[in-house]
C-alpha cells in the first residue's frame, strides 16, 4: 500500500472511482432507466433464490427415493455377506464407486451432505434396512438368523450376477 491508498496500484483506485462516478451518474440521471432494471433484477434474484426453498420442502425423506434406497440396500447386503462369509470377498472399489455415485445422485436431487449422512446414521433406517433383507432372503427360502443362510444367498447373487452380486466374488 503506497500512498496512503487502500489500493495497490493507483490505476485500480482511479477506475474503481471512476465506475462509482458513472454508475452515480446513471441512477441519478432524469428518465434514466437504470433504476427500473436495477429494481427488477433484484426481484428476479429474490425470486430465484426462493425456488430452491419451496422445491426444498416438496422432496420426500431421501429414504423415500426408490433409487437411493433400493442402491443403499444393495450396497449394505453386500458389504455384510462380504464381511460375515470366509468364502466371499467384496470387490470393494465397485462399492466405493457406486456409493459415491449415490451420494452424488442424491446431491443433484436437491439433498444434502448432512441429510445423506443423517440417513446412514439413523438407527430407525437401519433396522428398516435390516427388515428388508429379511424378507429379501425369505424370497429365496433363507433365514437370515440360520448360520450360512447369509452365505448361501450370496453365492446365489454372485451367480445371478445381479446388482448385489456384481459387489461380490466367490474366492
Amino acid at each position: 500500500m503506497r500512498g496512503g491508498s487502500a489500493y495497490p496500484c493507483p490505476r485500480a483506485a482511479l477506475l474503481l472511482h471512476d465506475s462509482r462516478v458513472a454508475v452515480r451518474d446513471a441512477l441519478s440521471a432524469k428518465g434514466s432507466h437504470a433504476m427500473p432494471f436495477i429494481r427488477s433484477v433484484l426481484v428476479a434474484a429474490g425470486l430465484a433464490a426462493a425456488v430452491p426453498a419451496v422445491s426444498a420442502q416438496a422432496r420426500p425423506p431421501l429414504a423415500e427415493v426408490p433409487e437411493i434406497a433400493d442402491g443403499i440396500f444393495v450396497i449394505v447386503v453386500a458389504n455384510k455377506i462380504r464381511r460375515d462369509c470366509d468364502d466371499i470377498g467384496g470387490r470393494l472399489f465397485k462399492g466405493i464407486a457406486q456409493a459415491r455415485r449415490l451420494k452424488a445422485r442424491a446431491n443433484d436431487l436437491g439433498y444434502s451432505d448432512d441429510e445423506i449422512r443423517a440417513l446412514f446414521d439413523s438407527d430407525a433406517e437401519k433396522a428398516k434396512m435390516l427388515e428388508r433383507g429379511r424378507a429379501y432372503m425369505a424370497r429365496d427360502g433363507l433365514d437370515y438368523d440360520k448360520p450360512g443362510d447369509l452365505c448361501r444367498l450370496g453365492r446365489l447373487e454372485v451367480g445371478r450376477n445381479s446388482a448385489i452380486g456384481a459387489l461380490l466374488y466367490v474366492k
